[in-house]
This record gives structure tokens, sequence and C-alpha cells, in this order.
């Protein structure tokens, strides 16, 4: 069973993730840590994330590995845990940047499908491009969608003393960039059960994904 969550920023895809994961003992994959984790990469090895041919240049180099346990969804760089390093406010500004390089996009791309070949009993893969290029065939397609204001306030939660206003504006350009690149872009897939979250609890959002995933394995 594959599951394949879409949806831009702040629309709790990871929350939701792995929490169905967790519910249905499923595995877990963050997509969007490992292109944050080839985007510290970048940054601490003096890549210039302004130059596209650099990047594509060094997109090979390290060596990305996921954990897919829901509970604990490591992730290690060259052998060394990356979860916190990642969440930087400096990697958050250069991800859409160096995700946008097609030899990127490539190489995790087939990262990524390794990991969802590999899991024996199914996965929740998380992330922009999921159902419609990862993984389109996919036995159950979501895209999670809410208001900006409620994005930017969830965002804005996790990340502690955050102004919701610059939240907001960072999360608008944000989504126009994933939504235009020309490799990949943030999209709905045609087959999508899109899910709007802005006024539904974490807990809510879980039990109609669930419920969807139900469903889908009773063959209805």
């Amino acid at each position: 069973m594959i599951v394949a969550i879409d949806g831009p920023s702040g629309t709790g895809k990871s929350s939701t993730s792995k929490a169905v994961a967790a519910q249905l003992g499923l595995r877990y994959l963050d997509t969007g840590a490992q292109y944050r984790a080839i985007t510290w990469w970048m940054v601490t090895n003096g890549i210039d994330t302004d130059d596209p041919q650099a990047i594509a240049a060094a997109a090979g180099k390290p060596e990305i590995v996921s954990g897919t346990d829901p509970a604990d969804p490591a992730i290690t760089v060259d052998g060394v845990d990356v979860s916190g390093p990642i969440r930087t406010q400096e990697v958050t500004a250069r991800v859409s940047a160096v995700s946008a390089v097609p030899e990127v996009r490539a190489r995790i791309t087939e990262l990524q499908r390794s990991i969802a070949a590999a899991a024996e009993h199914g996965i929740v893969v998380e992330g922009r491009d999921i159902g419609t290029t990862v993984l389109p065939d996919a036995d159950l397609k979501i895209f999670l969608t809410a208001s900006a204001e409620a994005r930017a306030a969830r965002r804005s939660g996790e990340l502690k003393g955050a102004d919701v206003n610059a939240t907001r504006e960072a999360l608008i350009k944000r989504d126009a960039a994933d939504s235009s690149r020309k490799t990949s872009p943030l999209a709905k897939a045609d087959d999508a059960v899109e899910v709007d979250t802005t006024d539904l609890t974490l807990a809510q959002v879980v039990e109609c994904v669930v419920t969807l995933v139900e469903e889908k394995r009773a063959g209805k």
C-alpha cells in the first residue's frame, strides 16, 4: 500500500503522514527532509546555491540515508545526523532554489522510489510531487490544502517567536517558487483526493486520511 500525500508547506503533511503511518503500521518518508538534507550539504560545503550549474555538478556527491520509522524518522548525510541542522532558517531560505535543479530532483526522486519499493507492508510518502512525478502509480493520492492564514499560524507556532505575517509572506513566496519550477512542480494529481485542513484539527485530518486508506484497502 503506497499512500502519496502532497501539498504546500503548513498544511499538516508531516504530522498527518507520520500519524497515519504509525496508526496503520506503514513506513513513512518525509521527502522534503531529503531536499533539505542536500541543501544543507551544499551550504556546508560552500556550493553557491544561486548557481544551478554548481548545484548540478555536486548533486551526486552527498550520501543521504532516510529512516522510515514514523516514530523516529532519522536522516543522515555522509553518516552525520542532520535532522536538526536541516530545519535552520538558512536551509529553509535556500531549499527551493536547490530543489528546482533538475539533477537534484532526478537524484532524490530515484532515492525516494527505491525507498518506497523496499517498504514491505507499505509506506506513506509526503512531499510536493509524489502523486504526480515520484510515485504516479501510488494506491492512494491525497492533496492537503489550507488557507495561507491557517498555514502561517501553524508554521509560526512551530518556529517559536516567528512573525505570522512574515511567515505568511514566506509561505506564499515558497508556493510560487514550487508551483512554477519547470521540473516536477507542486501540483495536485488528477486522481488525488483533496482535503482542506483549514478548519480541521490534526486528529480530524488523520481520521479522514485513515478512512480513505482503509476504504482503498477494502477495494471500495
